[in-house]
């Protein structure tokens, strides 16, 4: 049964998703499981080499913490996130990416940012890249189809008041904030408050759930907050995952995202326009050369379906 304030319990269930991660996923797992907090990891294996899945499987016959989910495929990051959840048992939820290395006592420090908020609350650090420097995703206005537009073009270049969707160029707070949206790289949250909102949008295969699920989670009367302290180095790029199907997975997640949230408010044309731009930005990055291999068979229609 679930505690009625869950950080008095100070357990922690962490979920992490990986698929051809690389060595770096060792690192994250013996991080995590370094923190007093954590109570139990569920690692989600959308796909990794023989060799990677004989040595997470003897280190989850060490480590009794440790349980594995395999067997489903490559099912996508917001679908995996919910098949881990699922087996989550502690009070308290982190969302972890698997290159994502948390320093010593993050953990605790990041539950003594959380105890002094109003429930439900959602909780990011501050991510840092690998050279110290604060990482653009980290913490974010409300994605709209405006900010998209001054983002894809770069007008922030022409026009620097212009206000940007990332605010790692923004100075640093002192303390926790209210933020409209932080990353799915590293999230705690209470477990009940997950689930109240049905998880993650299993429309989003990858890129955009993060967003999608910050909004929701505002829209419903909860708070999500940034932390600059303690702060957590994100390596990215880590996965042996094909760039441009990354690209791809991303833009049918911004053709979800605006459709199902901004559809209506805006007068006729402008979400056509801001697909448009969407899907000239992919196949830039495509190029003219072998656009019919690239392109998947499920196209682009209706993409808040």
């Amino acid at each position: 049964m679930e505690s009625l304030n869950p950080l008095l319990a100070d357990r922690v269930c962490a979920v992490l998703v990986s698929y051809r991660t690389g060595p770096v996923l060792f690192d994250v797992l013996d991080a995590l499981l370094g923190q007093p907090e954590t109570a139990q990891v569920v690692l989600v294996d959308n796909g990794n080499p023989a060799p990677v899945r004989a040595e997470l499987a003897a280190l989850a016959s060490a480590e009794p913490r440790l349980e594995l989910v395999q067997g489903q495929g490559n099912v996508g990051f917001a679908a995996a996130c919910n098949l881990g959840v699922a087996r989550a048992r502690e009070p308290l939820l982190l969302l972890l990416n698997p290159d994502c290395l948390l320093p010593p006592a993050a953990l605790g420090g990041l539950l003594e940012q959380a105890r002094g908020l109003p429930e439900p609350w959602l909780l990011g650090p501050r991510l840092l890249n690998p050279d110290g420097t604060e990482q653009a995703g980290s913490r974010r206005r409300l994605l709209t189809p405006g900010l998209a537009v001054v983002e894809g073009l770069g007008l922030y270049r022409l026009f620097p008041r212009l206000r940007r969707f990332n605010l790692h160029r923004e100075p640093l707070p002192a303390q926790t904030v209210s933020m409209p949206v932080v990353s799915g790289a590293c999230m705690l949250l209470p477990l009940a408050a997950y689930r109240r909102l049905g998880g993650m949008d299993e429309g989003y295969f990858l890129h955009l759930e993060d967003v999608d699920f910050c909004l929701r989670f505002g829209a419903a009367g909860g708070g999500v907050y940034f932390c600059p302290k303690p702060a957590v180095t994100h390596l990215k790029s880590t996965s042996d995952a094909s760039p441009l199907r990354v690209e791809w997975h991303k833009t049918r997640g911004f053709l979800r995202y605006f459709h199902r949230h901004f559809r209506g408010r805006y007068p006729p044309g402008v979400l056509p326009l801001v697909d448009l731009l969407i899907l000239l930005r992919y196949l830039s990055l495509a190029g003219l050369k072998g656009l019919g291999r690239l392109l998947p068979p499920w196209g682009v229609r209706d993409p808040a379906g």
